[in-house]
């Protein structure tokens, strides 16, 4: 039954209803090996981090799934975010979950200067944005940033910078 998910899950490629759009995203379907830090909000301390990161296309090509897979001390853990893309809006619908730290976000998508812009919010209802930026054909830069005072200010919170392994 495992194989049959798989199959009807991930797609060989994107849909030809909107190849445009699907550009967007196709950059970044591959493996990638991301390092970078994140700060814990509590201490205010920028804390190491790498893993794997797996983009492949999902639900007959009309969307983009990725998987964040991160070993740590021997403990594997893994989030994963869908991107679909909703022609009536013109803008991606994105969805990230993170079991392990209880963290489920949803943003819009657009293209943005050198890369693309998602805004939305995280779990405890606070405003984030999360921005792709230099993406090329064997790196891109993310970083993240979440505000307190309903987008006025933002803090950086993540800064990721990751080198395609296929």
């Amino acid at each position: 039954m495992t194989d049959r998910f798989a199959e009807a899950l991930i797609a060989a490629g994107p849909t030809s209803e909107y190849p445009v759009r699907m550009r967007e995203f196709a950059r970044l379907v591959g493996r990638w090996d991301a390092r970078g830090r994140r700060l814990d909000e509590g201490s205010g301390e920028w804390r190491e981090r790498t893993f794997e990161w797996v983009v492949e296309y999902v639900l007959e090509g009309r969307a983009v799934q990725d998987l964040e897979i991160t070993t740590d001390d021997a403990r594997r853990s893994i989030a994963t975010a869908v991107r679909v893309y909703d022609p009536e809006a013109g803008a991606w619908r994105v969805s990230f979950f993170s079991p392990e730290t209880g963290e489920y976000c949803t943003l819009v998508a657009t293209s943005y200067r050198d890369g693309i812009r998602q805004d939305g919010t995280r779990t405890d209802g606070l405003p984030i944005r999360w921005n792709f930026s230099g993406i090329t054909d064997d790196t891109y830069t993310w970083d993240g940033w979440v505000s307190h005072d309903d987008g006025r200010t933002w803090v950086h919170t993540d800064h990721v910078e990751a080198t395609r392994l296929r």
